[in-house]
């Protein structure tokens, strides 16, 4: 079930993140030949021990800024990468373990936020008791599944497992109508896979037909596990049915074109996509739509698949494969063999992780997926400063800014055009630190003897927190982060940035260190947010978060042509000898990086007042600004992780986000005197600008 609202792509993943090294405290700007001046109370910011200065920047800048840190550090047992995102997250699980462990030793009014939280925790703690209880929390519904005996009984039942937290081929959430913002819709998706990406059933390499053959036996196990009386079968059968679904599901690339998946129609228009044996009001009546009057379809192509593949399998198939989604999907809460056994598959196989995480980090992980505004709330009374968000405000405020200088001196981009561009930034909204207003989690109980059962009504109250808002009007208000997410996001609906507490922290923003570090991290994220409103997709959408076309189409052929060619340089990226970056699908991210840096350097620029940079550490500011944007993305993958997430993340793996980006950037050969035999040299009519 994904509830959860969609945010159009704009999330930028967490990747991770190491403690920042301290500097000196104080240090000297050279502004000329003859003159030097100091800077007091700054550090440049700049983790000098990660770099390699046997690398010349010209050649890979990189690994020049981060070619030490790359050459000693070693992928934890229990990660699938780690990187500077990893590293800030982990302080933050440090820092909410703390929150929740003292939650948990306090005596707590039943129903409080302390008693949710202490008691989730320690329901999630007790391993002895999941032991003790085997599979028992999920029998009753395992029972359930095992009566159905008709496809009507199937739909209604898969329905009603929906609300229970089960995946199912029915994706839906809610979220703001994108031709009518200010209203919530209703959206239906693909969904149903148990494998990353419909690739994953359709390849015919041997890497893909060995994952092949370790999911079905991971689905045999699973169902043995719970006593199904044929698992060997059942697992062919699963297999067999998330192939014709697969077959049936969109590209990610063609899912993200925002115009193509605006597909809204009636209840019985969709009901009639649908098939024979599949209907709406037996999904409406287990789910709780009754307030929809029409619905909009993501990949309609899918859905009447769907239709299809429930009408030409047997029943017994359908239950083999809710049975097996449903124990996956609760494996992890239940005993050590059945938690052993998804981890072996989805982490080791999947991502190539050798360890499983400790149990409180897991406790914690869960708590601030499930609670996470309660943890919210306690974690940025101690872990966030009032200045912290001041700072940020201002370098926002500055980016905005020189978002704007760079819409008026855009050589390609028609006057009319680039009016409705400036009325789109200055809709923008700007979220900063935590939400104004918290989530009431009042209807939500929470047991601490009941892993399972609080799961349980965690989905059903969430699935009741978003139906009744079908057809209400928009609260811009929410957040889709929790302040200690170490993230940010882009949301077009909403036209809106929102930065997390827990991103605004070295190396990505330093109250200690001078701007130039700041703009080419933080800064350059907030230019990445803002430059998803205008990127491939982003682009699409007005001031209001509507999905309206405000572009001359000239502008539009010219605009294409450019996405094209970024898209075309990150297609030559190769991490592997058979994989590469597909530049289409990580478009809207790489011209969010191209833009969003452009326009930070920009900032910085303006920053220094027509003053020359400072020369700290023995760098100019100008190239501090593009060490800070590499030192953000230092990050090491696990080969499966890897090719994962080529197949799957639209962001391009670090270290092209890095090199693909600068090497358009002409303040980048300015700052390192790059020249023509350099590696890092693109010829000057080769090289990409779009914002």
């Amino acid at each position: 079930m994904n509830k959860i609202s969609y945010l159009s792509a704009s999330i930028v993943l967490a990747l991770g993140l190491t403690a920042c090294n301290a500097n000196n405290s104080t240090t000297s700007t050279q502004t000329n030949a003859n003159q030097i001046t100091p800077v007091a109370n700054y550090v440049s910011g700049i983790e000098l021990a990660n770099m390699d200065l046997s690398v010349k920047p010209q050649d890979d800048f990189y690994r020049f800024v981060n070619g030490q840190w790359l050459a000693n550090t070693k992928i934890p047992a229990d990660k699938s990468n780690y990187g500077s995102f990893t590293g800030l997250y982990e302080d933050s699980q440090q820092a909410m373990k703390a929150i929740i462990e003292k939650a948990a030793a306090e005596p707590a009014a039943k129903g409080s936020d302390s008693q949710k939280l202490g008691d989730f925790y320690r329901a999630y703690m007790n391993q002895a008791l999941a032991e003790e209880l085997g599979i028992s929390p999920i029998a009753d519904d395992l029972a359930q599944i095992a009566q159905i005996s008709s496809k009507p009984e199937l739909i209604a039942t898969m329905a009603k497992f929906d609300t229970k937290g089960v995946h199912t081929p029915l994706g839906w959430f809610v979220n703001n109508d994108a031709k009518q913002s200010e209203i919530n819709a209703l959206y239906f998706t693909q969904s149903g896979l148990g494998l990353p990406d419909r690739d994953y059933y359709l390849k015919t390499e041997e890497k893909f037909v060995n994952f092949r053959n370790e999911y079905t036996a991971y689905i045999a196990d699973m169902l043995k596990a719970v006593g199904h009386k044929n698992p060997t079968q059942a697992a062919k059968n699963v297999l067999a049915l998330e192939t014709q679904l697969a077959e049936s599901q969109w590209t990610r690339t063609e899912s993200r074109d925002a115009n193509k998946v605006y597909n809204k129609m009636s209840t019985a228009e969709f009901d009639a996509l649908l098939g024979k044996d599949i209907h709406w009001a037996e999904i409406s009546r287990g789910i709780g739509f009754d307030k929809a009057q029409d619905v909009i379809v993501r990949q309609p192509s899918f859905f009447e698949g769907l239709g299809k593949a429930v009408s030409n399998n047997d029943v017994q198939v359908w239950k083999d494969y809710l049975s097996f989604h449903y124990v996956d999907g609760k494996a992890s809460l239940l005993n050590k063999a059945l938690v052993d056994r998804r981890f072996a598959f989805r982490s080791t196989t999947l991502s190539g992780i050798t360890e499983q995480k400790p149990r409180w980090k897991k406790a914690v992980d869960n708590a601030n997926g499930i609670i996470g505004e309660i943890l919210g709330r306690l974690y940025v009374k101690e872990h966030f400063k009032p200045e912290a968000k001041a700072r940020m405000k201002q370098l926002v405020d500055n980016l905005i800014q020189a978002y704007s200088q760079a819409i008026d001196e855009l050589e390609w981009m028609s006057d009319e055009t680039k009016k409705a561009a400036q009325a789109k930034l200055a809709a923008f909204t700007p979220k900063i630190g935590y939400p104004d207003k918290w989530k009431d989690y009042s209807a939500l109980e929470i047991k601490a003897d009941d892993l399972v059962g609080n799961y349980k009504r965690y989905y059903a109250w969430l699935t009741q927190e978003y139906t009744s808002r079908i057809g209400q009007p928009v609260d811009r208000s929410e957040w889709y982060m929790t302040p200690q997410t170490v993230n940010a996001y882009y949301n077009p609906v909403n036209n809106e940035i929102v930065f997390p507490a827990a991103i605004l922290q070295p190396p990505f923003f330093n109250m200690e260190a001078e701007d130039a570090v700041n703009y080419g991290g933080i800064g350059a994220v907030i230019g990445h947010e803002l430059g998803h409103g205008f990127d491939d997709q982003g682009a699409k959408y007005d001031g209001n978060g509507n999905l309206n076309n405000w572009w001359q189409e000239s502008d539009l052929v010219e605009f294409k042509k450019r996405g094209d060619q970024l898209a075309a340089q990150f297609d030559a990226y190769q991490p592997f000898e058979d994989a590469n970056v597909n530049g289409q699908f990580t478009l809207g991210e790489n011209i969010g990086d191209l833009g969003g840096l452009s326009v930070a350097y920009r900032a910085y620029q303006i920053s220094l007042q027509g003053q020359p940079s400072p020369v700290m550490d023995g760098y100019t500011g100008e190239q501090r600004f593009f060490m800070g944007w590499a030192q953000i993305w230092r990050r090491l993958y696990r080969d499966e992780e890897l090719r994962r997430r080529l197949m799957t993340d639209p962001h391009s793996p670090s270290e092209y986000r890095v090199i693909g980006i600068i090497g358009n950037m002409p303040a980048f050969y300015q700052a390192f005197d790059v020249q023509e035999g350099d590696n890092m040299y693109i010829a000057p009519e080769e090289r990409v600008k779009i914002w």
